[in-house]
């Protein structure tokens, strides 16, 4: 039977697995709660597996691969830098996070702070998710191309619709089970397949060792100005992502929350090294093969160095890191849009919009079905007719990281934090960010030089973190009152979970 006719068999099978799931998901979906979090109720296992394979999408697996094609051993540390992210968060606050029994990063803002002045938070996590998941919905589109030899388009339809489908039956219910499931294929394909095939057919370590420029095995090789860039944008931006932090909130408890999260970052170090390994073997195996692009390394070696069958195995791998991705980023999107987005705007006009229906959890759920249907269908379109999806996603990335981390990391480690303060920060930290992109743009030599240079999120990180301190040192303390119900939520005294927002506060 040819090979390229199981390859696709597998990975047709992976995908109807995955729609599978979404009609399981469903039957356990009831209210509001278990579309937008599981319930509330993830073990140890279920949860470090979701938390793991949110975060370790196209760029981890394929990109990660390209980059030990390029740079060598030190192609790792993107990788490790989500790591890294994934370690801190959940170390320093993921147990506090979970006490909270809210939704969304803004209302962790306005708990704490007691101001609507933050809500705007929301749009900028509105723009961040919705362009993560373009991002990886146009990228498990470049392995259907090569598998089914589609138009571009087509692809990117195809492949999103099976997300949109299993996101939006089931919640996060369908996306935690559909998680497991691409974890366990990640496991396998990476490191149980690929990387023992790759290394053999390299020669092992002495084989790459004489065939490689030193730089290769040099830890620092791909240069320590981009390690650190990898550690600002990646481990900071982890920190604070809505997509993360939804999975936080699915954790049983602060203890599954902690260790659970810890096990999956530690995990994705780990991924990291195998895939820089896997790239490094593959410029030795693959050294007759002219590869123009580094992030087609990953298919070459799927369809050239593993038996028959393996390959599809390994495709289906990429293939579920890229779906995983963007589906955490859909329902992060739609929950924001929901809960913070519409009535932060509505309130401009004066509407008191509540978008909580406790009361009616049918309606609820079909409400939050709505929005992740819609959203979808945005990704999708914004996938097929940018051809730069990756620069809108470092302005929001960027925005994100320079304008929000410090109001609220501020507010989880600072009591002194004000609301004016946070707001304040946030402001000038997106301005800052956004205007030194500019600027560098317009003097920049080549188009999106600017874009995705490194000052925009240093100088915003810098004004929004002065005015921070400044501000909250001059103005009034946060009231009384809003703080012992926020020491009370972070005690994990709060007698339910947080309601979706209405306009009016």
């Amino acid at each position: 039977m040819d090979a390229s006719f199981i390859n696709i068999a597998i990975v047709v099978v992976y995908l109807l697995a995955m729609l599978a799931f979404g009609w399981w998901g469903k039957s356990r979906t009831k209210n509001n709660s278990d579309f937008l979090v599981a319930g509330r109720r993830l073990g140890p296992f279920l949860y470090t597996g979701t938390m793991a394979a949110v975060v370790l999408g196209g760029a981890s697996t394929v990109g990660g691969v390209g980059l030990g094609y390029k740079f060598g051993i030190s192609g790792m540390w993107l990788v490790v830098a989500i790591g890294a992210g994934v370690l801190l968060l959940s170390l320093l606050f993921a147990g506090t996070i979970q006490k909270l029994k809210i939704y969304t990063v803004s209302q962790m803002l306005t708990l704490r702070y007691g101001s609507t002045a933050t809500e705007a938070s929301g749009i900028v996590m509105l723009a961040y998710t919705l362009m993560l998941c373009a991002t990886s919905t146009g990228a498990y589109a470049t392995i259907f191309v090569v598998l089914f030899d589609w138009e571009r388009p087509i692809a990117i339809a195809v492949g999103g619709a099976i997300v949109l489908v299993y996101s939006t039956v089931g919640g996060m219910w369908s996306i935690t089970l559909a998680d497991q499931v691409q974890f366990i294929i990640k496991t396998v394909g990476i490191f149980f397949l690929m990387l023992p095939f790759t290394l053999n057919a390299a020669g092992g370590f002495e084989g790459i060792r004489s065939r490689v420029d030193e730089s290769f095995f040099q830890i620092d090789g791909i240069g320590v100005q981009t390690i650190i860039t990898y550690f600002v944008v990646y481990t900071l931006g982890l920190l604070i992502g809505q997509d993360i932090w939804q999975r936080v909130f699915t954790a049983k408890t602060p203890t599954v929350a902690r260790w659970g999260g810890a096990t999956a970052g530690i995990y994705c170090i780990l991924y990291g090294v195998a895939g820089a390994l896997i790239g490094m073997a593959a410029s030795v195996a693959l050294a007759g093969v002219d590869i123009a692009v580094k992030d087609d390394v990953y298919a070459e070696v799927a369809q050239t160095l593993l038996p028959v069958g393996i390959g599809g195995l390994v495709l289906a791998a990429a293939v579920a890191a890229m779906m995983s991705t963007a589906s955490g980023a859909l329902i992060a999107a739609a929950t924001v849009a929901r809960a913070d987005v519409l009535p932060f705007v509505a309130s401009w006009f004066g509407k008191d919009i509540n978008t909580d229906d406790s009361d009616n959890p049918e309606h609820d759920v079909k409400a939050n079905r709505n929005w992740v249907l819609a959203l979808g269908i945005i990704a999708i379109v914004i996938a097929i007719i940018t051809k730069d999806v990756v620069a809108a996603l470092t302005i929001a990335y960027d925005i994100l990281v320079g304008g929000l981390l410090v109001a609220i990391l501020g507010g989880l480690v600072w009591k002194r934090g004000t609301g004016i303060a946070a707001a304040a920060s946030m402001a000038v930290g997106s301005v800052v960010t956004l205007g030194t992109m500019i600027i560098l743009e317009i003097n920049a030599e080549a188009p999106l030089d600017g874009i995705y240079a490194n000052e925009p999120i240093y100088y915003g990180l810098l004004a929004s973190a002065l005015v921070y301190v400044a501000v909250s040192l001059l103005s009034k303390p946060t009231d009384p009152q809003v703080m012992r119900n926020w020491q009370r939520r972070v005690a994990g005294q709060a007698a339910e979970e947080a309601p979706l927002p209405t306009a009016a506060r």
